[in-house]
């Protein structure tokens, strides 16, 4: 393979890594049949980080995928410093790629004298040189509109989706959002699923105690049913644990979670573990370790979507026709 995938009008692609997540990046690379610029990074005594590409980067259409696991910071400042590199190394266009977009969940602000920190990573991605941001199922779509340039929302509902006909599909299913803010993408997954019956899970969160839930009670059909609860992401996996306990006590025949994004912060692991959760089923948008990896946890691979949409986006295609509508 090469390091490169030139198109007819004799434009040249070209594929970074960052150090969070390479083997999502390879992955992506064989889907397209390249593989990645080599490039040299690592950290000086002082943990700044130093980036220098190895082939010429001049005219290229660039393409840097950062995944944005711990520590996400040390990541993020790594993604900027590998923009800035192309940008004075003269790379024609620049598209980052953040599977898991940082800061993501501080869209907004909740009280006073609080950032709006996922506005403050777009401005940083432009002001290093960015010229576009490819990623997967934001925690609000909101997001998109913080960054001055196009923003290619990916969804994995798709891909999600169809793991669970195949293996559910002799169930009568409901799909539940684990709070009234998800009603609309479980409204999707319903479509998908064939019209299956929706429920939602009214719950409270503690607002100065980020990631504590109060879940209360369901609202929806759930009785002697197979329900899949949909989540972007799974943090401390307080809420799914929390929302799977009170379907069972509604009378739910068996849980099985679909979230996209699977941070697992403790005591994630331990609590599913524990929990009467069948399955939980997960994109690689972030690296899971093997000590993450339960029996009951299904992991699929984000890489051919992240990779059709990068030649998509190489080629002047449509994004959005890729995934029925679903990306932005």
């Amino acid at each position: 393979m090469s390091s490169g995938l030139k198109s007819p009008t004799r434009k040249n692609l070209m594929l970074f890594s960052g150090r969070g997540f390479p083997a999502l990046t390879s992955q992506i690379a064989a889907e397209l049949g390249i593989t990645c610029t080599p490039a040299s990074q690592y950290d000086f005594p002082n943990g700044e980080v130093y980036v220098r590409y190895e082939e010429s980067v001049r005219g290229c259409d660039a393409f840097v995928v950062q995944s944005m696991t711990t520590p996400i910071n040390k990541w993020f400042v790594e993604s900027l410093v590998m923009v800035d590199a192309l940008k004075r190394g003269s790379a024609k266009r620049i598209t980052v790629v953040v599977p898991y977009y940082p800061y993501s969940r501080q869209d907004k602000k909740q009280r006073g004298r609080e950032p709006i920190s996922a506005r403050l990573v777009a401005d940083l991605y432009k002001t290093a040189g960015a010229d576009r941001i490819l990623t997967v199922d934001l925690h609000t779509s909101q997001v998109m509109g913080f960054f001055d340039g196009p923003v290619d929302h990916l969804f994995a509902m798709p891909l999600l989706a169809a793991h669970m006909h195949k293996t559910y599909a002799d169930r009568e299913l409901t799909v539940v959002a684990p709070d009234s803010g998800r009603v609309r993408l479980a409204e999707r997954w319903t479509d998908r699923l064939g019209g299956c019956p929706l429920a939602f899970i009214h719950k409270t969160r503690d607002p100065v105690r980020p990631g504590k839930v109060s879940a209360h009670r369901v609202v929806g059909d759930v009785a002697d049913r197979t329900c899949i609860i949909i989540d972007d992401e799974i943090q401390t996996g307080g809420t799914v644990v929390a929302a799977a306990d009170v379907l069972f006590d509604a009378g739910a025949a068996d849980v099985i979670v679909a979230a996209t994004h699977g941070v697992l912060a403790d005591p994630a692991v331990e609590s599913l573990k524990n929990s009467r959760i069948r399955e939980v089923v997960l994109t690689d948008t972030l690296p899971i370790s093997p000590e993450q990896m339960l029996d009951k946890l299904t992991v699929l691979s984000i890489a051919p979507l992240v990779a059709t949409a990068i030649r998509e986006i190489f080629e002047d295609g449509s994004v959005t026709s890729l995934f029925d509508g679903a990306a932005g």
